[in-house]
Parts: C-alpha cells; sequence; structure tokens
C-alpha cells in the first residue's frame, strides 16, 4: 500500500518510520504541503491518505481521491470535521482515525494553560531575565478549591477530571453522553453560571459549533477563565474579544483557533499576519496562546504513529476497521 502523507512535519517522521518498519507492505512518502484542492492531484498513483487537522477533505478532494483510486483516508488525529464522511461513503473510501493517543498529554497542557495565566509565570520569566524581581503584577490564584467547568467530558476530559481532582477543585460537567465519576454533571447553564474556570473538550459538530458565543460569555461569572484545546471553532473568537474587553473573560487560554489552518505548524516570524482577529486576541495581556501543541509529546506521537499504521495495514488486509468513522 502506498500512502501520502501530508502536511507532514519533520518532528513527526522518525516517529513514523519507526512504526511503519514492522509492516512490509506499506510504503509512506511525507509530503511537507496540506491536502486541499489545489495539491489533490499529488495523490495519483496512491492507495491511501494520511491527513491532521488543518488538511482539507471536503467532497471536492474526495471526488478526486475516488478518480485516482484512493481506497483510505486516514486521519492521525482524533477529529475528523475536516472530512466530508458522507461523501467518502457515497465514493467507497473508508476514514479511520486516532481516537486516543495521549488523553493525558492534552490535559496536561489545559493544566500548564491555567497555571501559566493565573500564576503568570511566563511574566515573571521575562522579568528575571532583565534583573526585575518586582512582584507586583504577578499576583494569582489557587486552583485548590475554585470550580472548574468541563464541557465535554470524553477520555481528554476524564483524564483532566482526575488532575483537577488532585488540586482540590471542585469539577462540574456537562456531557449529555455520560454518567455519574468523580465530578458533578450540571446543565450548560449551570455550569457556565458557577464556573471560575472553564475548559472545552467537546467535538466540533452542528450543536456545538460556536458553543460559546455572547449568550454563553454573559451567563458566565465576572473575571471567569476559559481553556480551549479542543477545536478552535467551539469559540465565537469575535464574541471573546468583546468579553476580553469588557473584562467579564478575565483570563483565556488557546491551543486552537477558530482560523488556524493559515497560522499554525508554520514560521510567520518573518511576515505581517493578515488576520486582524488573531492579532487583536493575542494583543490582551491575560490571553495566552500556544500552536496547537497540546498532543505534543513523545508518548503521544509514538502513539498515533503506531495506531496510524495499524489502521491503514487493516485498511489493506480488508479487515475490520476498529477505527472507522462511519
Amino acid at each position: 500500500m502506498r500512502i501520502a502523507l501530508f502536511s507532514s512535519q519533520n518532528y513527526e517522521v522518525p516517529f513514523f518510520e519507526q512504526a511503519v518498519n514492522s509492516y512490509s507492505e506499506l510504503e509512506i512518502s511525507f509530503i511537507s504541503e496540506s491536502l486541499n484542492e489545489k495539491t489533490v492531484s499529488l495523490c495519483q498513483h496512491y492507495d491511501a491518505v494520511c491527513v491532521f487537522v488543518n488538511d482539507t477533505v471536503n467532497a471536492q478532494v474526495i471526488d478526486k481521491l475516488a478518480d485516482y483510486g484512493v481506497k483510505t483516508i486516514a486521519l492521525r488525529c482524533a477529529g475528523f470535521n475536516n472530512v466530508d464522511i458522507q461523501q467518502a461513503k457515497q465514493r467507497d473510501i473508508k476514514v479511520v482515525r486516532v481516537p486516543a493517543y495521549s488523553p493525558e498529554a492534552v490535559a496536561e497542557h489545559c493544566i500548564a494553560l491555567m497555571l501559566t495565566l493565573s500564576r503568570k509565570t511566563h511574566k515573571a520569566y521575562n522579568r528575571v531575565r532583565e534583573d526585575n524581581f518586582d512582584l507586583n503584577g504577578l499576583l494569582g490564584f489557587n486552583i485548590y478549591n475554585k470550580t472548574v467547568g468541563i464541557i465535554g467530558c470524553g477520555k481528554i476530559g476524564q483524564a483532566l477530571v482526575s488532575i483537577l481532582n488532585g488540586f482540590g477543585a471542585n469539577v462540574l460537567v456537562y456531557d449529555p453522553n455520560i454518567g455519574e465519576g468523580p465530578y458533578t454533571l450540571v446543565s450548560l447553564d449551570i455550569l457556565l453560571a458557577q464556573s471560575d474556570i472553564i475548559s472545552l473538550h467537546c467535538p466540533l459538530n452542528e450543536y456545538t459549533h460556536h458553543i460559546i458565543d455572547d449568550a454563553a460569555f454573559a451567563k458566565m461569572k465576572a473575571g471567569v477563565m476559559l481553556i480551549n484545546t479542543s477545536r478552535g471553532a467551539l469559540l465565537d473568537s469575535k464574541a471573546c474579544i468583546a468579553a476580553l474587553k469588557s473584562k467579564r473573560l478575565g483570563y483565556l487560554g488557546l491551543d486552537v483557533y477558530e482560523q488556524e489552518s493559515e497560522l499554525f505548524f508554520k514560521n510567520h516570524s518573518e511576515e505581517i499576519i493578515q488576520d486582524d482577529v488573531f492579532s487583536r486576541l493575542v494583543s490582551f495581556p491575560n490571553v495566552l496562546v500556544t500552536g496547537h501543541q497540546g498532543f505534543f509529546t513523545k508518548e503521544a506521537l509514538k502513539q498515533i504513529a503506531t495506531i496510524t499504521c495499524e489502521n491503514l495495514d487493516a485498511a489493506r488486509l480488508e479487515k475490520p476497521l476498529i477505527n472507522q468513522v462511519v
């Protein structure tokens, strides 16, 4: 099976090269370009494509893939909102994903964002490097005894619950698909109203798109902290800017952004950022943005490569696809 791996990054190549060594019938070509309407022609003579979160796999791309004889789309991530699943089904292309690689990696990154925003360690680091040891402006708060609301409590949410319980936080969860656990299940409105910190962990779909909008911010406590390490479009960015300006939103930690496909995973340090919304967001002193690195640990990359190769080999052998998106 010949596989075109799009949006390839140098850091992931060794993990995939090691993983594919166990499968003599799999041959991976690493392509740095993103998959989209302009680059889909590169998929000729391949049996499968491997894509990431910011590749575009819409109906037009899928039709071309089917015309070229591609039979499998392998997502090396959990989310699949960038793939037209119905069109893939119609064109008889199997879609597989990595549903869980390292939930702890993302959960721990959430905690890193929370602590950095609260304790202002990023600002303290810069001060000390300039021999400035003044504590004014660095006052933080404890997570202990705070109410933390988790919207969506799958594997990552569950991992975050465990960590927060260790901190002694009061954990609220809104997720219609789970039962009782070491947290308090509440409605979305109660979670928004009572939480000191809110963390998003739900998938992106028609029901959750802009789940945090002007109306949601109006229900929150003044000065609330919001963390998003899930999907950028869960958050209405313009509503977020308004909430920051009004001080309803006291802290914002983002590892994802609605229009990140034009920004993240690339070096733009010598360019002028053309996205005015993003530029406004990062201009606030109480906003911390990381470039979709919540998953970025050695353990997660190894698991992603391993499961992706398992998925591809199962598709090659026409075995049952336990990680198929249906």
